[in-house]
């Protein structure tokens, strides 16, 4: 079970607020305090374990150093082969038991880092989905990934890093100093020299290894972002032989991740000649004084191969210690960006006790609501609407006069600024999002599609539902027979984002997906905007079908679409300036009167002509003519 991450008590514990930020070694102490007050706390058996399995690898590693002073008086000194067969069987028996500790710490530590990666992947990833629909504006889909990916695999690294210095690097290095100490005192000098020289020594790399990391990780996802974007952008990238341009900018950050990286292990780097020059020091020091033991003063040779193996066996996690801090930076900064990210507010996580929304007839009202997607700029000005249950009200204007910016209220990606939005007389705002978007299906312009099969998109609009439910829902669509089509049917994969279907299929199976979802209101943004004649055709055959008897709001710019609304408003500015029946609005010769005469002023004027092309036609249209009728009949 995961356990859930300890609140912040200040600002310390809180991750870089961004990932060109540095964490300050108070930030990085919060860091490592709140990984193992979290996941250390929730994995602590397998630790205690992997720690058990580190002590016997550190004691047989010591066992075997202490060893080499018996081994070698048993087989040089004093000649016995008794005692060398009791030494050898030991030394056997311990490399056994530093195997098999070996093998045990390793799978201990691959599994409970494992666990770690997938419980933090699980916790960034809910926390995604409750950011509402301005994070990822703000955010390139490059750096969300990063955080999600980097910031679970900071946090087993940090962790892992941490254990295994202290578990096995550090418990070997006390064993075996102690070792050494116990063949010889006076090597305790060494030791309390040489340590602390090679961690000062490191202090230095550690500010620049932060640096580096950072601008690594701009550059990794700047890098990655371009590359996505040129992907998901192919068509327009080849229509415009953009291949050089892209080529060019892409292999720039390509260079600079690499460059950077290459910095970065020379400062990794930099750790291991100190501890190379310092423990050769060291070792040649202690050869010096051994020998001089042995030589001048009748010491058994045995006692100086004992130290001198203590001393080389100390030597590799005496070094991964000094790299210890160098190593673990990026690993916090990975982890900080995680924490940064689940701390983070989550604007769609309703407060506990808040009610859902019952289901509506489907009345929808704005009244007087504001909203701006940036301060200072208002999208919506006191902006009041109704669309009735069971009607089609179709919203018209000039782009960026607010209609998308009324579907994503309706939706609750935004929340209103000012006044409210009202289903059933219910402030949307006062109920659960859940049960207000369950209330909504939304066919917009832009479909989206899950890699996967037909079946399993249309089936998204309403999770568990039966195949039959599914084909009934694609019928409705008027979707089957091109689905049947397919040599698999409905188990056809639609590909990245349904790339292997058309406009007008993909269209189909957005509307089978909202006829299965059986909302009761409807919103269609721009739903045939993007489709040839034909394809038009049968998806509004579809959408006739899918409005009956629902309150179904619909966003066009082909007036002709919405003429048979109930009711269409005109908004300009973020107000509606006019609403009515087409007829109504063609009669006050308004807004509308001007958008409608302006969208088919050349149709009229051919037909004025007796089918002859002619110029824009000056004054309106009479109403009385066969053009005029037209328009009206549209």
């Amino acid at each position: 079970m995961s356990a859930k991450f300890p609140p912040r008590h200040g600002p310390a514990q809180k991750g870089p607020a961004h990932p060109g930020q540095q964490p300050s070694p108070d930030q990085t102490k919060a860091v490592l305090r709140r990984l193992l007050l979290s996941d250390g706390r929730t994995h602590w058996k397998g630790y205690a374990l992997a720690f058990l399995f580190m002590g016997l690898m550190a004691a047989s590693t010591a066992s075997l150093a202490y060893l080499m002073n018996e081994a070698v008086n048993a087989i040089f000194v004093h000649p016995t082969p008794a005692a060398v067969w009791a030494v050898a069987s030991i030394v056997m028996a311990l490399s056994l038991i530093k195997g098999a500790s070996a093998y045990g710490q390793s799978i201990t530590m691959a599994r409970i880092g494992n666990r770690v990666v997938a419980d933090n992947q699980k916790r960034a990833f809910d926390q995604l989905l409750m950011q509402d629909a301005a994070y990822f504006s703000r955010h390139h889909t490059a750096e969300i990934s990063s955080r999600f990916t980097a910031g679970a695999n900071g946090a087993r690294g940090a962790l892992d890093l941490v254990v295994t210095s202290i578990g096995r690097d550090f418990l070997s290095l006390v064993m075996l100093a102690s070792v050494a100490i116990i063949q010889d005192p006076f090597l305790a000098v060494i030791a309390l020299v040489v340590m602390p020289a090679a961690v000062i020594g490191t202090r230095k790399l550690i500010k620049r290894a932060r640096n580096l990391f950072t601008t690594g990780f701009k550059s990794g996802v700047k890098l990655s972002s371009i590359a996505l974007e040129v992907f998901q952008g192919i068509r327009t990238v080849k229509a415009y032989t953009l291949e050089p341009e892209m080529q060019a900018r892409t292999h720039k950050f390509i260079d600079d991740v690499e460059a950077n990286n290459n910095r970065l292990v020379r400062t990794q780097a930099k750790s291991s000649p100190l501890m190379e020059t310092l423990g050769g020091l060291a070792i040649g020091g202690v050869i010096l004084y051994a020998g001089y033991n042995v030589i001048e003063l009748g010491r058994s040779p045995g006692q100086f191969f004992s130290v001198l193996t203590a001393l080389l066996l100390a030597y590799e996690p005496a070094k991964r210690l000094a790299r210890l801090h160098v190593e673990l930076v990026s690993h916090v900064m990975g982890a900080g960006m995680l924490f940064d990210l689940l701390d983070a507010p989550a604007p769609e996580r309703d407060a506990p006790g808040t009610p859902a929304l019952p289901r509506p007839r489907g009345r929808v009202e704005f009244r007087e609501v504001v909203f701006g997607y940036r301060p200072g700029e208002p999208v919506l000005r006191s902006l009041d609407l109704v669309a009735e249950p069971g009607q089609t009200t179709a919203l018209v204007g000039q782009s960026g006069g607010g209609k998308s910016t009324i579907i994503n209220l309706i939706e609750r990606f935004y929340d209103p600024q000012g006044g409210v939005v009202l289903i059933d007389g219910v402030d949307s705002t006062a109920v659960t999002r859940t049960s207000v978007r369950a209330s909504v299906a939304l066919v917009s312009q832009d479909v989206y599609l899950f890699s996967g099969t037909i079946r399993e998109n249309i089936g998204f609009g309403r999770p568990g539902a039966t195949l039959e439910e599914i084909v009934a829902a694609a019928r409705a669509a008027h979707a089957h027979d091109f689905i049947m089509s397919f040599e698999t049917g409905y188990e056809t994969h639609v590909g990245e984002h349904g790339a292997q279907l058309s406009g007008g299929q993909r269209q189909r199976i957005a509307i089978a997906r909202a006829f299965l979802k059986n909302a009761p209101i409807l919103l269609l943004d721009e739903a045939t905007a993007a489709l040839d004649s034909e394809s038009e055709a049968e998806v509004q055959k579809a959408l006739n079908e899918l409005q009956h008897e629902r309150t179904t709001i619909v966003i066009a710019h082909r007036l002709q679409t919405v003429v048979r609304a109930d009711r269409i408003c005109v908004i300009e500015h973020g107000r509606v300036v006019e609403s009515g029946t087409h007829e109504e609005l063609i009669a006050r010769r308004g807004r509308y009167y001007g958008f409608y005469f302006a969208q088919f002023a050349h149709e009229a004027a051919a037909e004025n002509t007796g089918g002859q092309q002619a110029g824009p036609v000056a004054g309106p249209v009479d109403s009385a003519s066969p053009a005029g009728e037209n328009l009206l009949r549209a």
